[in-house]
């Protein structure tokens, strides 16, 4: 599957697990933007620089009624210990495992060369309609700037 949804679909619902073994779902969210962010792998030196990002504007999301979600396709002891060593303290950082890359797919943005998800940022509206897509090249660190001027 390699064509990411597109603007004006219905974002595909989900309950997936984070860090913190709490089940998180997209239709918790709604009557809020989500910010969808999805990332290759966990440990590695952009996934990191984007999630460390997204937590430390968390509270400026927020404001803008805007709720961040990291995913990847590594399995929730993985994320969890990366949230940790990130100081992770409010991003949810969701694992996308088993079924490997479920969600990855509904949205297209599994790569089965790869075996994980394309690096992009897919907004969400307070109704569940998405908004807003970007992919990002596998080594490119996301804007969250850009993102901000989406919201």
């Amino acid at each position: 599957m390699d064509n990411i949804i597109l603007v004006g679909a219905k974002a595909p619902n989900f309950q997936l697990i984070d860090q913190k073994g709490k089940e998180v779902s997209l239709s918790d969210f709604r009557g809020k933007k989500v910010l969808l962010s999805w990332h290759p792998l966990a440990w590695t030196s952009v996934c990191t620089d984007q999630m460390r990002a997204l937590d430390r504007e968390y509270d400026r999301f927020l404001e803008k009624n805007t709720i961040p979600l990291g995913i990847s396709v590594d399995p929730q002891p993985s994320k969890s210990a990366w949230a940790k060593v990130l100081s992770l303290s409010k991003l949810a950082a969701l694992a996308d495992f088993n079924p490997l890359g479920e969600v990855a797919k509904a949205y297209g943005l599994f790569s089965p060369d790869f075996g994980a998800s394309k690096r992009a940022n897919i907004l969400i509206d307070e109704e569940g309609t998405v908004i807003w897509t970007k992919k990002y090249e596998v080594s490119q660190l996301p804007d969250v700037e850009e993102v901000f001027s989406q919201i």
